[in-house]
């Protein structure tokens, strides 16, 4: 019987024993480069205003606004050293490892020396760069080698968090276990090497039995409006089925990282739009944001301007950040279901409506701390007045009214 079939009764696994000498060591206290000091130093009078969200699983303060790598590898490692510093300085705090070559691992190090203490780092376990260029493995000996490479390349002695690499298929799961990388990872996070446990995919079924194990605390997951309604190559799962995803992940406090927030660039183009025209970076962003459970967005960049851009996420307008427009775009499976985008407000009564129907989301779901984060919310679903307003703006055709009748009766509030 496959791993997969049996699922092991993992919700049982106790950690393995890990002998004295495997204590968690000290980070190397590498010295500063004067040099990268110098070019971070050029960004010192520079303002940030960077929002945070935290970690349920520890309470680590994340910038919603993280650092993927994309096509980071075609700059020169000066640019690539620039754009971290200047990420840094810009209050971005969370970093994801997997460029399409090894090319920026050393100017990463360069940029992280004396300031490994202000960010938070995502490395995967799986992802192979013993050839120079990206690949994948599940050969439990490479999987360790490659790890403990970029740790040592980092000048670090652990991990913010280990990532099992791409589990995207049946296949996938039961070679975890088969050959050991799922005991592994473990045995890491036990004894410091991870100070937390993850992994990525594309596909809402392996990912939901994962999380199921309670040993999870971070999930990368692809997030945007197409893969949402199941367009694109990476669009696995009904948007029923990634929204109950995206709920169960916030009910178990696991957070979650956003990749392919753009769809690859896709969506930012007409042309190449599975819906036939472009969205913004800020729209798609925003869209990631509004998902339960999500902590940060990992767009991957280019370069410095390729992140600026991104970072105008921060100063946007409501209307700038309003994605409401896919709406009218989105499949008959998405019609009539919240997505919180709030594009009914104003509310003439005041009610955020969208955290109204998140949380009631959550609760139905199962969260236990749902309802008292509603019942915290300053007016409920019985403030309603019913006077449509919401009912003529959402572009998802939600009979709001009729909801906030139900929520109300729900909640008693």
């Amino acid at each position: 019987m496959s791993q997969w079939n049996a699922f092991l009764d993992i919700r049982n696994w106790q950690p393995l024993g890990a002998d004295a000498d495997s204590a968690r060591k000290p980070a190397h206290s590498a010295s500063t480069s004067s040099e990268t000091s110098r070019r971070l130093s050029k960004h010192l009078n520079r303002g940030n205003n960077m929002e945070y969200r935290m970690l349920p699983h520890g309470c680590e303060r994340i910038s919603i606004i993280g650092l993927g790598m994309g096509s980071i590898h075609n700059a020169s490692e000066r640019e690539i050293e620039d754009t971290v510093c200047f990420a840094i300085d810009q209050g971005v705090n969370f970093f994801d490892f997997v460029p399409s070559e090894e090319k920026p691992f050393v100017p990463y190090a360069r940029a992280f020396r004396g300031n490994r203490d202000k960010v938070l780092l995502q490395v995967h376990l799986g992802a192979d760069y013993s050839s120079g260029k990206y690949g994948w493995t599940r050969d439990a000996a490479t999987v360790k080698r490659e790890f403990r490479a970029r740790l040592d390349l980092l000048e670090t002695d652990y991990a913010d968090f280990g990532f099992i690499h791409c589990m995207d298929e049946e296949s996938d799961f039961n070679a975890m276990f088969e050959n050991g990388i799922w005991d592994y990872a473990l045995k890491l996070k036990e004894r410091g090497d991870i100070r937390h446990l993850g992994f990525s995919s594309h596909n809402p079924a392996i990912a939901r039995c994962l999380i199921e194990t309670g040993l999870i605390d971070l999930c990368m997951f692809s997030i945007n409006p197409a893969y949402d309604y199941s367009e694109g190559s990476y669009g696995i799962g009904g948007t029923v089925e990634r929204m109950a995803l995206y709920r169960e992940c916030e009910q178990r406090g696991v957070s979650i990282s956003v990749m392919k927030a753009f769809g690859g660039g896709q969506l930012l183009d007409a042309r190449t739009s599975p819906f036939g025209r472009a969205l913004t970076k800020t729209q798609c962003i925003a869209y990631a944001l509004d998902k339960p459970g999500v902590v940060t967005v990992l767009p991957g960049i280019r370069g410095k301007q390729d992140l600026t851009d991104c970072l105008a996420y921060l100063d946007a307008t409501p209307e700038e950040r309003d994605y409401s427009i896919i709406g009218t775009l989105a499949p008959q499976d998405a019609v009539g279901n919240c997505v919180y985008c709030n594009h009914c407000q104003p509310c003439p009564c005041g009610i955020d409506v969208g955290m109204v129907n998140k949380y009631y989301d959550l609760a139905v779901a199962g969260d236990a701390l749902a309802a008292n984060h509603y019942d915290k919310l300053d007016l409920h679903a019985s403030d309603c007045s019913q006077c449509g307003h919401c009912d003529s703006r959402c572009p998802f055709s939600v009979k709001q009214t009729a909801r906030m009748i139900e929520i109300a009766g729900f909640f008693g509030l």
